[in-house]
């Protein structure tokens, strides 16, 4: 298949802005808890739709004080924070268009986001932020105001606009249209300098609308509960900001963490209980690989492994039953899964809070075996697909028609067309505007309102999107062959020990592959074989380790042809990381940086 389309849903068409949601629910209903929101002694405490309403109108009362004036850009450089939250909705309210920074972006990665955005104001988390601004402040101009979060801002906002007239800022809300911009969402530039997305509220609306109507069934975790969700994807990423929108938009209870790690993370998914959570891959591997290392430790890793062959085969028995390709479960398939809930699937649901039965999965490919696993141990894992420029999801899988392996079937309103040369064309509501003081880019993106994604994909007959690679990451070989390198990295990344793999070959004479380790995982892993601590050097040179790395890459050559398989490979000592410039924010590997990082381990591949 080619093409496939997903009839429209019969959603009403958006109308006015993102922010008079936060109007006309306090307006409905005040009482609405909408938000969680910890206090200092780090309990969640309930904000009701009117007390948020209360904070929007303050704050956005302040700004209009402080000078920011409809249409004005105003950058946020922070983690994901309440305040982030409060300040989007405060700048929408008065029609400015927000500029999310990273708040691990370098000087010069700031500097080109707000001089490019022509930025007039900015809010930043904390001091290390504020410096690295004012490292490049003389080179902005347009910059009039700088606010810190952890010095007062959101108080010293709420004192200024306190004279402001309340009908002063619904003028400026009512303003707003569909077609007014949001947001210049940055790119996090695998390759090149970033690019401005431009998003309007009609893009957010539509999207969020969308996914919250098409999938509201799988926010609750039982009938006529609340739905809940945490949210700690960065509200810098689109992926986070839908997330964020979407939830406002549909009343769910809404929480922040900071922190995408699992020891802060877990303790507050078990203290903020989510009915759901949005996440990436890497989320669910880290939960999946911190059981199975429990279970290894507690003497039980024959009983884990067993427990995930069941609910692999469980899962998979289920969605063939789903399709009318199989008869579902067996009595005894279902008796040994019964036992494991007991004895293992609770223990992993306990882990993500108990409450949650389902999550949205994007960002990056999850493996099919994983995405089994955890809906046999009781959690439904929705995969998708979607770019900053289709303003997150374009498509996924619906409910309870999961494809495991795809990321699902167009959203309604969404259609995706295959080009001649396996190219994936968006079409539809969500699809951005362009691209920021770039036409020359837009242009190479936009055809008549079509998106060129510039990933490789293909269709099924059901009109489930695969992903099979990018089109700037095809490997070409000097004879000739070209190979896409995300079906190898993803296998072997499979692997507990493994963190990150590159496979590498372009004008090479074979494919070779550069790792890196699971510090933590690699740490258990010794502690399991009585082996004293290694330091980097003499983890790279173990012979038992190397055994270790070298099942994944097997198990990965047998993917592909033999021309395409991974001849060699070189452990590093070092973890690819975003702070040295070698990952994205969103954890996506920057090739060339590695390449020319590691060039000199690269270039031993092919002596060896």
């Amino acid at each position: 298949m080619r093409e496939f389309t997903s009839p429209p849903s019969t959603l009403a068409p958006p109308v006015g802005g993102l922010a008079d949601v936060v109007f006309q629910r306090a307006l409905d209903d005040p009482l609405h808890v909408v938000l969680g929101r910890k206090d200092e002694s780090g309990e969640w405490r309930d904000v009701t739709a009117a007390e948020f309403r209360d904070e929007v109108l303050a704050l956005a009362k302040g700004l209009l004080a402080r000078g920011v004036r409809f249409g004005d850009r105003v950058a946020i450089m922070s983690r994901t924070r309440y305040e982030w939250t409060l300040f989007d909705f405060a700048l929408w309210t008065i029609g400015a268009q927000v500029v999310p920074v990273y708040p691990t972006s370098s000087a010069e990665q700031c500097f080109w986001m707000l001089y490019d955005a022509e930025v007039s104001a900015a809010i930043v988390e904390q001091e290390d932020h504020a410096m690295t601004i004012a490292t490049v402040i003389d080179r902005l101009p347009q910059l009039r105001q700088l606010w810190q979060l952890d010095a007062g801002a959101v108080q010293e906002l709420y004192d200024a606009g306190g004279h402001i007239d309340d009908q002063v800022v619904h003028r400026h809300r009512e303003a707003v249209t569909p077609e007014s911009i949001a947001t210049i969402i940055y790119t996090s530039g695998t390759t090149g300098r970033p690019k401005g997305c431009v998003l309007s509220h009609a893009n957010f609306m539509y999207e969020a609308d969308t996914v919250m109507d098409g999938w509201e069934p799988v926010f609750h975790s039982k009938r006529n509960d609340q739905a809940a969700t945490l949210l700690f994807l960065p509200l810098a990423h689109v992926f986070g900001r839908m997330v964020e929108v979407a939830t406002i938009r549909a009343g769910v209870r809404l929480g922040h963490q900071p922190q995408l790690n699992a020891a802060a993370l877990l303790p507050d998914l078990q203290a903020f209980k989510p009915t759901f959570i949005l996440a990436v891959p890497y989320i669910f591997e880290k939960v999946f690989n911190a059981s199975r290392r429990k279970a290894e430790k507690e003497g039980k890793s024959g009983p884990f492994e067993k427990a995930v062959d069941v609910a692999v085969k469980y899962a998979d028995a289920v969605e063939a039953k789903a399709w009318g390709v199989g008869p579902g479960p067996t009595a005894g398939l279902r008796m040994q899964h019964q036992l494991f809930d007991k004895l293992v699937y609770a223990k992993v649901r306990a882990a993500l809070g108990g409450r949650l039965r389902n999550a949205m999965s994007g960002g990056s490919a999850m493996d099919r075996r994983l995405g089994l696993f955890f809906a046999g141990a009781g959690v439904q894992i929705y995969e998708g697909y979607g770019l900053t420029e289709s303003t997150a999801a374009a498509t996924a899988n619906p409910p309870r028609r999961t494809r495991y392996g795809t990321v699902g079937q167009p959203i309604p309103g969404v259609t995706v067309h295959i080009a001649d040369d396996g190219e994936v064309w968006l079409h539809g509501g969500n699809v951005f505007q362009g691209y920021l003081n770039n036409q020359k880019a837009t242009d190479g993106t936009l055809h008549d309102g079509w998106l060129a994604t510039g990933d490789l994909g293909s269709l099924d007959e059901d009109g489930y999107l695969t992903i099979t690679g990018r089109k700037k990451e095809i490997l070409v070989t000097s004879g000739g062959k070209s190979v896409a390198p995300g079906v190898l990295e993803e296998r072997v990344r499979d692997h507990p020990l493994v963190s990150q793999c590159i496979v590498v070959g372009n004008d090479r004479p074979f494919i070779a592959a550069l790792v890196t380790l699971d510090q933590e995982a690699v740490e258990h892993w010794l502690q399991m074989r009585g082996k004293p601590p290694l330091s980097s050097a003499q983890l790279v040179r173990d012979s038992d380790l190397e055994t270790e790395v070298r099942r994944a890459v097997v198990a990965a050559n047998t993917l592909v042809s033999q021309a395409e398989s991974i001849r060699t490979f070189r452990i590093l000592g070092q973890p690819f990381t975003e702070e040295h410039g070698l990952l994205t924010p969103s954890l996506k590997l920057k090739r060339k940086a590695i390449e020319n990082a590691y060039a000199n381990e690269v270039d031993a591949l092919y002596r060896a």
